[in-house]
């Protein structure tokens, strides 16, 4: 049994945003064992000390919207790679995310059981992944990309992809029991248009009620959930009303939709980061004309929907839904929100209310012991200073997965 004893370190709980006077952690058999203050336990040969001369120790951090898969803006060069070439591309992001102090991903799109299996028997280095499979999106919704002219049938869900064909109640509920055949966590649903896609408006509604709440109904007969990629209160509203756990982006939300998200006790993810990086590009990087017009407008209203749910109270969550060469930033999300947040609650957001929403509370993002030993060790405070988390070549001294030291 592996053990690891970190010493004289400053504990940040995020739970309740306190960071402690100098204590320990003990880590056996890659869970957290017990911390205390004072004198720490005694370290047997086969211990492993580690001397944090005053940093700070929190729980890894949590980003819930990534899609490991999508390496480069061009889609549609994406869908041409083979599996393998696919997925070599993908772990290499893995690893640099686990590097940047993610311990745990969360998969919206594209990431397979293949994946996961792999980083968690440790054959390649990376975060805990919780993956959804391919979300699910109608003909002509924000997962179709087939261009204009392209008459042919989509295809096919054996491709790796991020999203597959599903119209009709029917459809979608065989499509949403194959990805839970599949060993998806979580089902994501395309509710409306989007920036990446082509040919769709941000304000376009997609699936009606009934193919949604067939979506949850199936999540539910699976013990799992729907999230819903949504910009725009007219498909959030549906979303919620048929049973949606989680929104993705939400990024023109009014002041009903927040209530009705207060309501449902739901959680939102915005993905500010993704809009902020994508805005600098060329136009010779390969995204659609289209798309930076639609980056305006979901980019504008972002702040302010952030501002007005954080006011109200809703359950928020860290996420970058950054793609392709734009993943570096993905820290920066922090940078962003504590404009309109405290860093207590944007550390609880990619922690301790992130675990919540991936249904993993007391396994990930906190310090209780039992829980999984993700620790991150950094130098400074990260209450006083969200810069501490957001610079990893100046703070970060060390990432911990499952008690082993990177």
């Amino acid at each position: 049994m592996s053990r690891l004893l970190i010493t004289d370190a400053h504990l940040l709980h995020p739970e309740t945003g306190t960071r402690t006077d100098p204590a320990w952690i003990e880590v056996a058999d890659g869970r957290i064992a017990a911390t205390g203050t004072g004198r720490p336990p005694g370290a047997g040969q086969d211990v492993r000390v580690l001397n944090a001369a005053g940093a700070t120790v929190l729980p890894g951090l949590i980003d819930a919207h990534v899609h490991l898969l999508v390496t480069s803006l061009d889609l549609p060069a994406i869908a041409s790679w083979t599996p393998g070439y696919l997925t070599v591309r993908a772990l290499a992001e893995a690893e640099r995310m686990l590097r940047r102090g993610f311990t745990t991903v969360r998969d919206v799109g594209g990431a397979d059981h293949g994946m996961a299996q792999a980083l968690a028997e440790g054959l390649a280095l990376g975060p805990r992944l919780v993956h959804g499979g391919k979300a699910l999106s109608q003909t002509g919704g924000h997962g179709d990309l087939r261009p204009l002219g392209d008459d042919s049938a989509p295809c096919c869900e054996s491709r790796p992809d991020f999203a597959r064909i599903a119209d009709g109640v029917d459809a979608v509920r065989a499509a949403a029991r194959d990805e839970f055949r599949k060993g998806a966590a979580h089902l994501k649903v395309l509710l409306s248009g989007g920036v990446a896609s082509p040919h769709d408006e941000i304000a376009a509604v997609q699936y009606s009620e009934d193919e949604i709440r067939a979506a949850v109904e199936e999540a539910d007969n699976h013990n799992r959930y729907v999230t819903a990629h949504a910009y725009h209160p007219r498909a959030i509203d549906r979303a919620l009303r048929a049973g949606v756990r989680c929104v993705e982006h939400g990024n023109l939300i009014d002041d009903a939709t927040i209530n009705l998200l207060l309501e449902r006790d739901a959680f939102l993810v915005p993905t500010l980061i993704a809009y902020e990086q994508t805005a600098k590009l060329s136009r010779q990087s390969g995204l659609p004309e289209s798309s930076y017009r639609k980056l305006t407008e979901v980019r504008d209203h972002g702040m302010a929907a952030l501002e007005k749910a954080h006011r109200a109270g809703v359950n928020l969550v860290y996420g970058s839904d950054l793609l392709g060469p734009l993943h570096p930033a993905q820290l920066e999300e922090f940078t962003l929100r504590a404009e309109v947040q405290p860093a207590a609650d944007v550390i609880r957001s990619a922690t301790s209310t992130a675990a919540r929403l991936l249904r993993m509370d007391g396994e990930i993002g906190t310090l209780a012991p039992g829980a999984h030993a993700d620790l991150l060790v950094v130098d400074g405070d990260p209450l006083a200073d969200l810069a501490v988390l957001t610079r990893p070549g100046r703070h970060l001294r060390h990432v911990v997965k499952a008690g082993a030291v990177l």
